[in-house]
């Protein structure tokens, strides 16, 4: 068993990292190598993608990348900016020597803590973050059973998205989209990501990342979302809603729009993803019928006796996002990219 680093450069090796990923069941889109350039080259992190190599087959891959923030700590973590990772692995074998070597780089890096984001639990003795459960159900074979299967309230307010003459058209740039999206979390207080991490992620994943936006009869744009396609899966993973949208119930409607392209094309699987139990988003997606599953964010820690609380609900926070709130949108996207980069 060896454990290697895949070089950024190295594209065959890149191409057989891709075809273990898609290959194997632990794997998550955000396994993927194309991840290591974007992390790179958007947010200049330091990115350490590990793979396990037997008489010359992949076993297993763990995309990490090194944060140091003054502000946000020093973390090694598998992987910034999304909701799923730590390793996957074909063998436990494989999955023990990947970690052993990023507690080792954990180490060398001299990092505060290194974190995994599982999806399955993997080390009982590690402080785990249960602030976070995620969301998943079957999308059935036929348009209008997914319908019925909505239930009634909540599909009340899909009818009314539909009645309200609402359209849905699939974006092949991110200005739409990200407009709405930056002018959400402004309202929330919270920083945008940069609209070049969205342009990126359109050009880098092409017809695996797609934006969904709900415009009104007029053509106002009202609601939008940006989606990963990985196997048979659909992941709504950044959306963004005009004020305007609970008016027509454009929000609830464009889930659904996705929804039902998502059954024509022949997709299994419906990923609503990372939600922080208690919250708005939450009860929104158990509207919908779907039930919460337990994420298992694992940490090793070096330097603190603590699980980092970088989120929201911090209360340290609650000046910094009352100010947020106040601030002028286009001040706000210029100053908070260099904030959001060492969120991850």
């Amino acid at each position: 068993m060896e454990i290697k680093q895949l070089a950024a450069s190295d594209s065959a090796n890149s191409v057989r990292w891709e075809a273990f990923v898609l290959a194997c069941p632990e794997a998550t889109f955000f396994h993927r190598a194309a991840w290591q350039g974007i992390l790179r080259n958007v947010f200049r992190h330091p990115t350490y993608f590990l793979y396990a190599e037997h008489d010359g087959e992949i076993l297993g891959v763990l995309p990490l990348a090194h944060i140091k923030s003054r502000l946000f700590g020093n973390s090694l973590i598998a992987l910034p900016f999304a909701v799923y990772g730590g390793v996957a692995a074909s063998t436990t074998e494989a999955a023990a020597a990947l970690e052993q070597e990023a507690q080792s780089l954990a180490r060398q890096l001299d990092v505060d803590h290194l974190e995994f984001r599982n999806i399955n639990p993997r080390h009982a003795d590690w402080p785990t973050q249960d602030l976070y459960v995620t969301f998943r159900k079957e999308i059935l074979p036929e348009v209008e059973a997914n319908m019925l299967a909505i239930p009634r309230k909540q599909r009340a307010m899909v009818r009314k998205g539909i009645n309200s003459g609402l359209i849905s058209t699939v974006d092949r740039k991110s200005d739409r989209f990200f407009k709405l999206f930056a002018d959400n979390v402004h309202r929330h207080g919270t920083p945008a990501l940069p609209k070049r991490y969205f342009d990126t992620l359109l050009e880098v994943f092409g017809d695996d990342c797609e934006i969904l936006t709900i415009t009104s009869p007029d053509g106002k744009p009202l609601s939008s979302v940006l989606s990963f396609y990985f196997r048979d899966e659909v992941l709504p993973y950044y959306a963004g809603d005009d004020e305007a949208a609970r008016n027509f119930a454009a929000n609830d409607f464009k889930y659904w729009e996705l929804m039902r392209r998502s059954c024509e094309r022949g997709l299994k699987i419906f990923d609503y993803g990372r939600s922080k139990v208690g919250t708005g988003p939450y009860s929104f997606k158990k509207n919908w019928g779907f039930e919460p599953q337990g994420l298992h964010y694992e940490y090793c820690l070096y330097k603190r006796d603590s699980i980092p609380q970088n989120n929201p609900n911090n209360a340290k926070y609650k000046l910094l996002i009352e100010t947020w709130r106040r601030m002028p949108i286009s001040l706000a996207n210029l100053i908070g990219p260099h904030i959001v980069r060492n969120l991850g």
